[in-house]
């Protein structure tokens, strides 16, 4: 029977005692069986089968990444005997020196060889165009055999065969300077890259003393959380109006791009994505208490050297399908859409993960790869949204809600209505439950339009006097559609947090429907359901009050971020 092992697994970082040291070294190989994604680092899942000598041995592990992070280092395992598991050790192996590729080294000779040869053409030409520029500086009178000065009938013929030679060799010396470049540019990057090469990014080894009384098969599991590993959430809604007899559809499709640079390749694992962050802390943040007192001046000494300050740190660091075509002589089958393979999500009560399914792969060097987690067809509630102040444009909008167990982690949504792409929107964090409106696009079938109707302030003539500012706003809503369209306006009024500026809303102002939306102070909106070619009046008046004595300003108050 198969024993479990017994686990006495403690993390040092200092080095294995002597008494381990004389112990027998058993270099083991570990491949990576699980990963589980966080956004912000991941959890790696090692496993390894050793055959273990009777008595102490020390179990070797090497080639794991530099960015493992040593305290969460966990060893497991099962034996078919009694084996005890002792300390466990990870240090920091130095980088090794690679042998050069002997390839490449040849293909830099042959280079350096070539632009050698390339250099004494270079330095012919140059030569030889330096030679014809001085002989088109001499006189006519010297250019004659025998001193005798050539002839004027000559000039032109010596003009044009000096011209003819510079020519020539002025694109000759054009082609082998470019020659020359091509020549430096693959010698630099073949260099390059065997710099790159020469050395081994440093890793880590792990230690692990174990002790057998009669030896057999370990098998060995290793898990460690390791930072450079991260992925970001990505949203797909398409949204099928079905216009004014069917039901609008939306088909919500929720991404995971998993990205890692941890340095080891995750070649077919078990991959899943968490949506609990890794780093981002276990409990509340402490409250201290605060003390209120009067103000006291420092006290002013004489100036003293500035010492530098320290500087600080931060330390950050889809399978193909092939398709075979079969000849056959009967017409071949209807074309069927494709399923996209989607992820199993698993949720407790306080977290959610999604398990890719099948056995995936992540290369090691920075590249995203993406994944579909899940993939929901839902009706939606549809309504178009107006902001006349600041667009006066209706944009179609789509309420749905997250009725899976994970939440949506903030992040891009690409949006589709109809079939055609209308935009890319951003979604915060939701919550499972929780609803979320998307927008979808302008609709060219309402009309909007905002004019101001009147606008009036007063000049004060004394001291003392109030002076006010009235503005009254008028919003048309026209339905072109021949089906009924659900409607929202959202407007505004100034809000003032002083008692010395009040703001009133006038008798004339249309009744709003929600008089404070989503917290926001003097956001207010109107809903109602507009008829095929029905026209829809609102109204918005408001009253500004304040000391004649003082300017006041309007600005955009700061909203807390979700």
């Amino acid at each position: 029977m198969r024993l479990r092992v017994l686990l006495l697994v403690c993390v040092s970082s200092i080095a294995l005692t002597p008494a381990w040291a004389k112990e027998t070294i058993v270099e083991a190989t570990s491949t990576i069986d699980g990963v589980i994604v966080h956004p912000d680092a991941a959890t790696v899942t090692r496993r390894a089968t050793i055959d273990l000598p009777a008595d102490a041995a020390t179990i070797l592990l090497k080639n794991l990444p530099f960015a493992l992070d040593a305290d969460s280092l966990r060893v497991s395992g099962e034996a078919n005997g009694r084996v005890t598991i002792g300390a466990v050790e990870a240090r920091l192996a130095p980088a090794e020196p690679q042998a050069p590729d002997t390839a490449i080294e040849a293909k830099l000779k042959q280079l350096r060889a070539a632009r050698e040869s390339q250099q004494v053409t270079l330095d012919a030409l140059a030569a030889k165009q330096a030679m014809i520029a001085r002989y088109s500086q001499a006189g006519p009178e010297k250019l004659g055999p025998e001193t005798r000065p050539l002839a004027i009938g000559e000039w032109s013929a010596a003009f044009d065969a000096i011209a003819s030679a510079l020519t020539r060799t002025g694109e000759e010396l054009r082609g082998a300077r470019v020659k020359a470049k091509e020549l430096d540019d693959e010698i630099h990057a073949l260099e390059a890259g065997t710099g790159a090469r020469a050395t081994r990014r440093p890793s880590r080894e792990i230690a692990i003393a174990v002790e057998s009384a009669s030896g057999g098969r370990l098998q060995l599991s290793l898990s460690y959380l390791v930072s450079g590993a991260y992925w970001r959430p990505a949203y797909d809604a398409r949204l099928e109006t079905g216009g004014a007899a069917g039901k609008p559809q939306l088909e919500f499709i929720r991404r995971a791009a998993v990205t890692q640079n941890t340095g080891e390749d995750w070649n077919d694992v078990a991959l899943s994505v968490s949506t609990t962050r890794a780093h981002r802390g276990a409990a509340a943040p402490e409250v201290q208490p605060q003390r209120v007192s009067f103000y006291e001046p420092p006290i002013v000494y004489a100036p003293k050297a500035a010492a530098p300050a320290p500087m600080e740190r931060q330390m950050r660091r889809s399978a193909e399908a092939p398709m075979a075509a079969a000849a056959a002589p009967e017409p071949p089958p209807a074309p069927a859409p494709a399923e996209q393979q989607t992820a199993a999500l698993e949720s407790s009560a306080f977290q959610a993960s999604f398990k890719i399914s099948g056995r995936v792969g992540a290369p090691g060097d920075g590249t995203t790869k993406s994944f579909i987690l899940s993939s929901r067809r839902m009706t939606p509630t549809l309504a178009a949204r107006i902001a006349p102040a600041l667009d006066p444009t209706a944009f179609l909008e789509a309420r749905i809600l997250n009725e899976e167990d994970a939440p949506l982690l903030a992040g891009p949504v690409a949006v589709q209505r109809d079939g055609m792409h209308v935009g890319q929107s951003r979604i915060a964090f939701v919550a499972p439950g929780e609803a979320v409106e998307l927008g979808f696009g302008a609709d060219d079938k309402i009309k909007v339009a905002r004019a101001p109707v009147k606008r009036l302030e007063n000049e004060p003539s004394w001291f003392g006097q109030t002076k006010y500012e009235t503005r009254d706003f008028k919003t048309t809503v026209e339905n072109l559609h021949d089906f009924t369209v659900p409607v929202t306006v959202v407007d505004q009024i100034p809000f003032s947090e002083t008692t010395a500026i009040t703001v009133e809303t006038l008798p004339q102002t249309t009744a709003p429907t929600t008089k404070q939306i989503a917290d926001k102070r003097g956001v207010m909106g109107w809903s109602f359901d507009a008829k095929p070619r029905e026209t829809k009046e609102l109204r918005l008046a408001y009253r500004v009050k304040w000391p004649a004595e003082r300017d006041i300003v309007t600005q955009p108050a700061p909203i807390a971020p979700r």
